[in-house]
């Protein structure tokens, strides 16, 4: 167990709090930049339908301003598609969206939203953008998300991280667990995320077949304590630990 896994570090919520008050700051893209420099792999942005934390212009000064791979991460909908394709970021993860949700609660029904989806994949395919599904662990969802021909798969790690006796969570780690060795033996790069934190985040980790975390709120929330370096770096360690890498992150 040696592959180094990457991580993903969503801003979003730097967005949330400039957009409490108004105005330019804290920027996003800073953020990115920050966040880029402590060793994250990856930028994840969710551009919403109400556009609650992240805006438009904040997607386009995160093309032009990282030189690491941008997550997009939408819906399903006309609107956010030709704006993925004009922005054209590394990778779209297609999630589900409900205007009166906090977060993102659950996975994309990919099983009963096929024929709808199915345009989504192809458009962002052809233009040479990667697509990934944020899904429950379930082998349902996964051949779902293979029968459309995306190349990667998002597990969410809500349940699991939101459990609140150990049995429960081990019961959801193995869940979690079934679903990715499946996911890897038919062929998808299997990702993860959604609530995690340092307590949370090795035994996700530790499974080889996953080869990325995207980790936002957690990271975001304790920045403001220690500093956005500090917090990225011991989330580094972690990973990097449950996999039996050697650091040198600080």
């Amino acid at each position: 167990m040696s592959s180094k896994l990457r991580l993903g570090v969503n801003i979003d919520h730097v967005a949330t709090v400039r957009n409490a008050r108004g105005g330019a700051a804290p920027d996003p893209a800073r953020a990115a930049a920050l966040a880029q420099a402590a060793g994250a792999d990856g930028i994840t942005a969710h551009l919403r339908e109400d556009r609650r934390h992240i805006s438009d212009d904040d997607m386009k000064k995160l093309r032009e301003h990282i030189d690491i791979p941008l997550n997009f991460e939408m819906a399903a909908t006309d609107e956010m598609l030709a704006i993925a394709l004009e922005t054209k970021p590394h990778a779209v993860c297609l999630v589900p969206e409900k205007r009166e949700e906090r977060t993102t609660e659950g996975g994309l029904d990919v099983a009963g939203g096929h024929n709808h989806l199915k345009r989504f994949v192809a458009e962002l395919g052809d233009a040479g953008i990667r697509v990934s599904l944020f899904i429950e662990a379930s082998k349902e969802q996964l051949d779902a998300a293979k029968s459309l021909g995306a190349p990667v798969v998002e597990i969410h790690t809500g349940a699991y991280c939101d459990a609140q006796t150990e049995d429960d969570r081990n019961r959801e780690l193995q869940r979690i667990g079934k679903a990715v060795a499946y996911g890897s033996a038919i062929g998808l790069e299997i990702h993860a995320g959604h609530g995690l934190n340092y307590d949370t985040v090795k035994p996700i980790a530790a499974m080889p077949a996953i080869a990325e975390l995207n980790i936002g709120h957690f990271l975001i929330g304790e920045a403001i304590f220690v500093g956005l370096e500090a917090a990225i770096g011991k989330m580094r360690r972690l990973m990097d630990d449950a996999r039996g890498i050697e650091t040198g992150a600080k």
